[in-house]
Parts: C-alpha cells; structure tokens; sequence
C-alpha cells in the first residue's frame, strides 16, 4: 500500500490509513474491496480534490436491484450512451492503481487455458481506468464500488485475449478525474511496448490473496 501512495502522490491518503495487514496482495478477486482514486467535490481540480477510497469491486448503479448481476468490468464502447453505466461515467470516474493484473488465454480454445501476469516494462505502479458510485443496500448501509472498463487489446494482449483493461498514461490521470463529461479519446489500448506479460501458475484460481510465488514466471510447454 505504501508503494502505490508513494506513487500516486497527487492523491490524498483518504481512507487508506491502518491498512497495511491487508497489503500487499498478489491476487484478486471481485466482490472484495480495494483501494481507488476518486475525485469528490466540486471537482474543480482533480490534482487538488482526489483522495484514496476503498470500494467494492462490483459496480452496481443506483437504479439496480440486490437481484441483478452487477458487472466488475464495463466494456468502454457505448458507455457514454449507455442510460445505465453513464451517469458514473460522466461524474464519478475513477483510477484504479494497481502493480500488473492477470489474464487467461482463451483464444485457442475458448476456455481458460494458461493464465499470464502482465505489468509495466519499467516496474512502477499504473492506474486502471474505472467508473465508481453509491449504491444503497436495502439495509440502509450505503456501499461504494467500481468497475474497470475495458477496450480492444493491444498487439500483445491479442496474443491470449480479445480485451484488456482501458490503462491510463499518468499524464491522461487529471483529466480521467475531471468534471469533464466524456473524455472518450482516452480509452483505448494502451502501448505494446511498455508492457510485459508472463506465464504463471494455474494455482492463480484457487489462492485468493496470494503470496509473492503467485506472480513467479513459469516454463510452459
């Protein structure tokens, strides 16, 4: 946790504080809670305003019942005229910092085959783009959340994946943060070449939080 506040220095400690038994985490899931970015207020100035916050990783709107299936990833084609996901979209955009993230190949097969760990080429922490927002559980117990959005994959998440989350440039992070309404332009794939991926172990499914030897390289055949 330490690392991504170091890194994410424009954005203040928020509710992050005493957290540190839970991190780091080599693995996740959805429905568990992780620290985001998000910019509240009058969301003059992203790089005044933003704050770490923990969320829910499963968005559900406020118009969605506890019945529904509530998405941890929104594809980012159409959100903006989407009546569901656009109101998030267009006020309450956030940053998801994150150290690299998982995927599956599925392209041969259709099917999860052999999962991969992909991060930056250079090492440091990047941001996912998101949407968050409140949603109130029939108990009374307001709840917030986020989902990663998703583009069409670059030349090298092609290679095992027809998506990949939408990363952000960390000259694009104020302006993913501001009041500004649709900054469509920004989701997109990101560059090939500043990334890297990995193949790891299949265990990936069954260690929830995950130790270090998670993300270790492996031989496949």
């Amino acid at each position: 946790m330490d690392e991504l506040i170091r890194h994410f220095t424009f954005a203040g400690r928020g509710e992050v504080d005493g957290l540190d038994d839970r991190f780091p985490r080599y693995n996740g899931y959805p429905k568990e809670v992780y620290p985001i970015i998000i910019c509240d207020g009058a969301r003059k100035s992203a790089a005044q305003e933003s704050t770490f916050a923990m969320a829910l990783w499963n968005f559900t709107p406020p118009c969605m019942s506890p019945f529904q299936r509530s998405p941890p990833v929104i594809r980012c084609e159409g959100i903006a005229a989407n009546a569901r996901f656009r109101p998030a979209y267009q006020a309450r955009r956030c940053l998801i910092p994150v150290n690299g993230f998982f995927e599956w190949d599925t392209l041969e097969t259709g099917r999860p085959t052999q999962p991969y760990a992909i991060a930056m080429k250079d090492g440091l922490p990047f941001a996912l783009a998101g949407v968050s927002g409140i949603w109130r559980h029939p108990s009374g117990i307001d709840i917030r959340n986020f989902a990663v959005l998703t583009c069409a994959p670059n030349e090298m998440m092609a290679k095992i994946h027809g998506r990949m989350p939408v990363i952000l440039h960390r000259n694009d992070y104020d302006r993913w943060l501001s009041p500004e309404p649709d900054p469509a332009d920004l989701m997109k794939p990101f560059p090939a070449a500043l990334m890297s991926k990995w193949p790891v172990a299949r265990r990936l499914n069954n260690d929830k939080r995950g130790d270090p030897e998670i993300i270790a390289a492996i031989e496949v055949g």
